[in-house]
Protein backbone atom coordinates (compact mmCIF):
# COMPACT_ATOMS: atom_id res chain seq x y z
CA UNK A 1 0.00 0.00 0.00
CA UNK A 2 1.17 3.45 -0.70
CA UNK A 3 1.36 6.85 1.54
CA UNK A 4 -2.32 8.44 1.32
CA UNK A 5 -3.17 11.42 -0.81
CA UNK A 6 -5.53 13.06 1.02
CA UNK A 7 -8.19 10.23 1.16
CA UNK A 8 -6.90 8.26 -1.73
CA UNK A 9 -4.06 5.40 -1.60
CA UNK A 10 -3.27 3.11 -4.87
CA UNK A 11 -2.66 -1.14 -4.55
CA UNK A 12 -2.12 -3.24 -7.07
CA UNK A 13 -5.28 -5.64 -7.13
CA UNK A 14 -2.97 -8.58 -7.26
CA UNK A 15 -2.38 -7.85 -3.38
CA UNK A 16 -5.13 -9.45 -1.07
CA UNK A 17 -8.09 -7.22 0.30
CA UNK A 18 -7.19 -5.82 3.60
CA UNK A 19 -10.16 -4.63 6.55
CA UNK A 20 -8.93 -1.18 6.24
CA UNK A 21 -9.31 -0.51 2.54
CA UNK A 22 -11.94 1.48 2.74
CA UNK A 23 -13.73 1.71 -0.81
CA UNK A 24 -12.26 -0.12 -3.41
CA UNK A 25 -12.22 1.32 -7.14
CA UNK A 26 -10.57 -0.70 -10.08
CA UNK A 27 -9.25 2.33 -12.35
CA UNK A 28 -7.87 0.21 -15.17
CA UNK A 29 -9.69 0.18 -18.24
CA UNK A 30 -9.25 -3.60 -18.80
CA UNK A 31 -9.80 -6.33 -16.10
CA UNK A 32 -6.97 -7.89 -14.72
CA UNK A 33 -6.04 -11.15 -15.58
CA UNK A 34 -6.56 -14.38 -12.85
CA UNK A 35 -8.74 -12.02 -10.50
CA UNK A 36 -12.06 -13.42 -10.13
CA UNK A 37 -14.72 -10.34 -8.89
CA UNK A 38 -14.96 -12.30 -5.48
CA UNK A 39 -11.36 -11.54 -4.89
CA UNK A 40 -11.21 -7.87 -6.36
CA UNK A 41 -13.84 -7.22 -3.53
CA UNK A 42 -14.56 -3.50 -5.55
CA UNK A 43 -17.30 -1.04 -4.78
CA UNK A 44 -17.05 0.24 -8.36
CA UNK A 45 -15.16 -0.64 -11.71
CA UNK A 46 -14.37 3.10 -12.68
CA UNK A 47 -12.58 2.10 -16.28
CA UNK A 48 -13.74 5.59 -17.52
CA UNK A 49 -10.90 7.20 -15.71
CA UNK A 50 -8.39 5.17 -17.04
CA UNK A 51 -5.73 6.67 -19.71
CA UNK A 52 -7.29 6.73 -23.27
CA UNK A 53 -6.57 3.41 -25.43
CA UNK A 54 -3.85 5.53 -27.37
CA UNK A 55 -2.20 6.95 -24.90
CA UNK A 56 -1.79 3.57 -22.63
CA UNK A 57 -0.27 2.08 -25.69
CA UNK A 58 1.95 4.72 -26.27
CA UNK A 59 3.19 4.66 -22.51
CA UNK A 60 3.66 1.07 -22.70
CA UNK A 61 5.16 1.26 -19.05
CA UNK A 62 8.43 2.39 -20.38
CA UNK A 63 10.08 4.97 -17.45
CA UNK A 64 11.50 7.06 -20.19
CA UNK A 65 7.91 8.20 -21.11
CA UNK A 66 6.96 8.29 -18.13
CA UNK A 67 6.71 12.23 -17.98
CA UNK A 68 4.86 12.72 -21.42
CA UNK A 69 2.46 10.25 -20.42
CA UNK A 70 1.80 12.20 -16.83
CA UNK A 71 1.25 15.95 -18.62
CA UNK A 72 -1.05 13.86 -21.21
CA UNK A 73 -3.04 11.80 -18.55
CA UNK A 74 -3.02 14.79 -16.79
CA UNK A 75 -4.42 16.12 -19.81
CA UNK A 76 -7.19 13.89 -20.13
CA UNK A 77 -7.96 13.98 -16.81
CA UNK A 78 -8.87 17.27 -16.46
CA UNK A 79 -12.32 16.99 -18.77
CA UNK A 80 -12.88 13.51 -17.51
CA UNK A 81 -16.43 13.70 -15.92
CA UNK A 82 -15.51 10.54 -13.87
CA UNK A 83 -13.09 12.13 -11.86
CA UNK A 84 -16.05 13.98 -9.77
CA UNK A 85 -16.92 10.26 -9.36
CA UNK A 86 -14.06 9.30 -7.74
CA UNK A 87 -14.04 13.01 -5.73
CA UNK A 88 -17.70 11.84 -4.61
CA UNK A 89 -16.90 9.05 -3.31
CA UNK A 90 -14.12 10.68 -1.17
CA UNK A 91 -16.60 12.90 0.37
CA UNK A 92 -18.49 9.44 1.33
CA UNK A 93 -15.82 7.55 2.59
CA UNK A 94 -12.68 8.26 4.55
CA UNK A 95 -10.82 6.43 2.63
CA UNK A 96 -10.85 5.33 -0.92
CA UNK A 97 -8.18 2.54 -2.79
CA UNK A 98 -7.37 3.41 -6.29
CA UNK A 99 -6.72 -0.51 -7.63
CA UNK A 100 -4.51 -1.11 -10.23
CA UNK A 101 -2.90 -4.62 -12.39
CA UNK A 102 0.44 -2.48 -13.57
CA UNK A 103 3.61 -4.40 -11.94
CA UNK A 104 5.63 -0.63 -11.13
CA UNK A 105 4.29 0.84 -8.25
CA UNK A 106 6.01 3.81 -8.96
CA UNK A 107 5.47 4.09 -12.72
CA UNK A 108 1.77 4.06 -13.44
CA UNK A 109 -1.39 5.73 -14.35
CA UNK A 110 -3.23 4.83 -10.68
CA UNK A 111 -0.05 7.25 -9.12
CA UNK A 112 -0.61 10.03 -11.46
CA UNK A 113 -4.55 9.64 -10.69
CA UNK A 114 -4.06 9.95 -7.06
CA UNK A 115 -1.61 12.58 -6.75
CA UNK A 116 -4.20 14.97 -9.30
CA UNK A 117 -7.23 14.05 -7.13
CA UNK A 118 -4.92 15.48 -4.10
CA UNK A 119 -3.92 18.34 -5.74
Amino acid sequence: MDKPAGNFVIKRVYDDPADDDGCRVLVDRLWPRGVSKERAQLELWLKEVAPSPPLRKEFAHMQERFADFRAAYEAELESNPAVETLLDLAARHSKVTLLFGARDPETNHARVLMEFLAR
